[in-house]
């Protein structure tokens, strides 16, 4: 799909997660409510000592977040999201920095700016995000739906809301922060040499 005008750089090819990766990290957290939480808590510890702005930001976030249904899906996925980008790309995950994350988050705020002040711009930012990580985009969004579909009477929307928006700008960050592999060459446009 061809986008006009976005904010938000592309994210390079070396940097797309595979929804594999997602789905692998949630089996390892298991059906066990315990096992899981234990395996959260190992997780945002890790966080905390290798992407420690991240983890501030997220941590952030989770204090000020009102919703238990909106925290918990934050918790869930954006830890989710840290360990699959960890386990795939390794010593390539650069750590990003406070700056990169505030970055990520001008983009954003640009992006819907632009688009919000052009009545025939069809692509939401979220939707650009969704281009550039597809499979990642496609996981958050099935979680949160299945949320809002159990907790419909009682789920704060905007608290979701802002929520995803925080995921989206970790999603952005860690993409970024993905090095190339060793031997490959960036050209503009995020596309590698060999």
């Amino acid at each position: 799909m061809w986008v006009r005008s976005a904010a938000i750089r592309p994210v390079p090819a070396h940097a797309v997660l595979s929804r594999e990766a997602l789905e692998g990290v949630e089996e390892w957290l298991g059906d066990d409510e315990a096992t899981t939480e234990a395996r959260l808590t190992e997780i945002f510890e890790g966080l905390e000592e290798r992407q420690p702005a991240l983890a501030e930001r997220l941590g952030t976030a989770f204090s000020r977040c009102r919703d238990e249904v909106a925290e918990a899906l934050g918790y869930f996925l954006g830890l989710t999201m840290f360990r699959a980008f960890e386990e795939v790309f390794g010593e390539r995950l650069a750590t990003a920095t406070p700056e990169a994350l505030a970055g990520a988050e001008e983009a954003l705020t640009l992006d819907e700016e632009l688009r919000g002040g052009d009545p025939a711009e069809a692509v939401d930012s979220d939707d650009v995000v969704a281009m550039e990580q597809p499979h990642v985009v496609t996981y958050i969004h099935e979680h949160i739906d299945t949320a809002l579909e159990l907790h419909a009477d009682s789920v704060d929307v905007d608290a979701v809301h802002a929520m995803y928006r925080v995921l989206l700008v970790e999603l952005l960050a860690l993409s970024y922060a993905v090095e190339a592999p060793e031997g490959t060459l960036a050209l503009d446009g995020g596309e590698m040499l060999a």
